[in-house]
């Protein structure tokens, strides 16, 4: 019975070291991964800004000059940004903090662009929105299309 015992603690032992090497060996796997490798020549992706929420709107400028940065995206990157709802506030010209943020973006080749349908509902003048905005009849509708076109929407 104490041999029996014996052989199964030694098993059991090297079942323990077995198994913390494979640990190990999926943590150096893990700490040696450096992500996904661009292989199509175009990637596009369409911004879905819903909310006023001032740090919804500053993650999702941050998040789409994040993306331009990815070295991996560099050259073959496509991005629109479409506010609608709540994230019209982010347009508005008394809202001066966002203008210079979403200006950049612009210059940097984003398509910037306001749905309608907000505008008519919430009673809003294209006057009191920034001049370098740009239209679309729906937010939705841009989101439907997009997507049916192959881009990526992603939601800040």
């Amino acid at each position: 019975m104490k041999k029996q015992f014996t052989i199964a603690c030694i098993l059991l032992a090297i079942m323990t070291i077995q198994a913390k090497a494979q640990d190990n060996k999926l943590l150096l796997n893990n700490h040696q991964y450096s992500g996904a490798l661009a292989k199509k020549k175009a990637y596009k992706a369409i911004y879905q800004l819903d909310s006023n929420d001032p740090k919804t709107i500053e993650k999702a400028i941050r998040n789409i000059n994040n993306a331009l940065k990815d070295t991996r995206l560099k050259g073959r990157l496509q991005i629109e940004l479409v506010a609608f709802s709540g994230g019209t506030e982010a347009y508005l010209k008394k809202n001066s903090q966002y203008e210079k943020p979403l200006k950049d973006l612009v210059e940097k080749g984003v398509i910037v662009a306001q749905c309608l349908n907000t505008l008519e509902e919430k009673h809003i003048a294209k006057e009191e929105l920034f001049d370098f905005i740009g239209y679309v009849p729906s937010g939705n509708g841009e989101l439907i299309l997009r997507a049916n076109e192959g881009w990526v929407i992603v939601k800040p």
